[in-house]
């Protein structure tokens, strides 16, 4: 339920990153963690990954903190589906789509569950796929003839652009290919492996093929 930080002068902290679905929270939720943060002293982190991390905690107020906060862990299992990354689609002026729909069932349907290794998805409504979609383990891109699926990125020890498996599909239809993409790589990769280095151990047309 916490992660320990570093340790400075034997001292040590913890710090804890509630689930915030596609990084969208209400003035409520965000005002209340403020409070907390402000009442056990700790200090906010706002990540790469659409969330707040609240650091700088004592392991004795863990368990009271997450009973105030009201809210679950955004991570429970490490190799999970640990985030859902969106753009503001529904708010810019540049989105092609409302992908932010598309991108709340990925994350009602996929966040936390269990993957050979740690993997996250990103979601944008048009071409300039801003959150990095394209370093993402799983992404989905909209445009004005449907949605494009890719997959493989990494911005990790070994950075790697992902590749792009198909195009211009329906809403419908990119829930289900993402559904069998999943299902493939859980059943096929080896325990740890990222899904770009599964990728690249079989081949990208083998990938294709086994989806479809």
């Amino acid at each position: 339920m916490a992660n320990l930080q570093k340790i400075r002068d034997g001292k040590r902290t913890y710090g804890i990153t509630p689930h915030i679905p596609g990084g969208f929270i209400t003035a409520d939720q965000l005002i209340r963690i403020g409070e907390i943060t402000k009442k056990y002293n700790g200090v906010i982190k706002l990540t790469s990954g659409q969330r707040i991390l609240i650091t700088n905690l004592q392991e004795e107020d863990i368990s009271e903190i997450w009973k105030e906060l009201d809210m679950e862990p955004a991570v429970k299992v490490q190799n999970s589906i640990k985030n859902v990354e969106m753009c503001p689609a529904g708010f810019c002026k540049r989105s092609k789509v409302n992908s932010i729909g598309i991108g709340m069932k990925l994350s009602h349907k996929y966040q936390w569950e269990e993957m050979p290794c740690r993997t996250k998805i990103g979601v944008s409504g048009c071409l300039n796929a801003c959150g990095s979609v394209y370093s993402k383990d799983i992404g989905v891109i909209g445009d004005k003839e449907g949605y494009r699926i890719i997959a493989g990125g990494s911005a990790g020890f070994h950075p790697r652009e992902a590749n792009i498996l198909v195009k211009d599909l329906t809403e419908q239809e990119a829930l289900l290919y993402i559904d069998k993409l999943i299902t493939v790589y859980k059943e096929n990769a080896e325990p740890g492996e990222k899904l770009g280095c599964f990728i690249d151990r079989i081949g990208i047309e083998k990938f294709i093929s086994m989806i479809m």
